[in-house]
């Protein structure tokens, strides 16, 4: 990520925009290894006990190596934090994060991707072994053409969870002719972001009334730096 993707912390902070400038301010102390831990004392901690007013939630994956609080260099009762394997989207995120948005007043939610991700792998792995049980026993490459031509019905309604969701980015990324697993993974991101704006009714209304930001990011575990993303 650019150095000009951090901006001037001056900034008015009470906006969307300027949260986000601030998380980021937080991951380039991080990655320059000067984090300053802000909102870690005993005095902070004592005066959330009754309350807490976050600025943001984040949906990221639950992989060891990808804490939202540690990378954004954050404090206690600055992140509202949801975790699952490569962000799945299923009824209890939703109801957390709608819960955020119209409870809590979160005006930024941040979708977190990250490199080598376990769950795109795994996503992979049963993707191509959906691709090789359909094409089998075909005799010529027509007739495997023919066989995959509703792969992804074949996809959503497949009994697996990492299959429906990653399994069918990584389709789309296909779609696309993106080969990486770096794509698989952005697009995986961007999916994510759809899915929740889809399936939403509290996340559109917040986007349509200008109370909430929706942005997507990837972390990098090699540089420690967050990629943001446009879609």
């Amino acid at each position: 990520m650019a150095d000009e993707m951090f901006v001037d912390q001056n900034e008015v902070e009470g906006t969307a925009s300027g949260v986000w400038n601030r998380l980021l301010a937080g991951n380039r102390r991080f990655t320059e290894g000067k984090p300053v831990h802000p909102n870690r004392s005993a005095e902070a901690r004592e005066a959330l006990i009754d309350t807490h007013e976050p600025d943001a939630a984040v949906l990221s994956c639950s992989d060891s190596r990808v804490s939202p609080d540690i990378i954004f260099d954050s404090g206690l009762g600055e992140l509202f934090t949801v975790r699952t394997a490569g962000h799945i989207v299923d009824d209890a995120v939703l109801a957390s994060l709608e819960y955020a948005v119209d409870s809590l007043g979160v005006r930024l939610l941040v979708v977190l991707g990250h490199q080598n991700c376990g769950a795109i792998k795994q996503g992979i792995k049963e993707y191509e072994g959906l691709l090789h049980q359909l094409t089998a026993d075909a005799e010529d490459p027509l007739t495997a053409a023919e066989s995959i031509v509703d792969l992804d019905e074949r996809i959503i309604e497949a009994e697996s969870i990492m299959l429906r969701t990653v399994g069918f980015s990584i389709w789309q990324a296909h779609e696309s002719e993106l080969e990486s697993n770096e794509d698989f993974e952005r697009v995986h991101i961007a999916r994510t972001i759809e899915e929740l704006v889809d399936r939403s009714d509290v996340i559109r209304r917040a986007l349509a009334e200008d109370r909430l930001m929706l942005v997507g990011a990837r972390y990098q575990l090699d540089s420690g730096k967050v990629e943001v993303l446009s879609f």
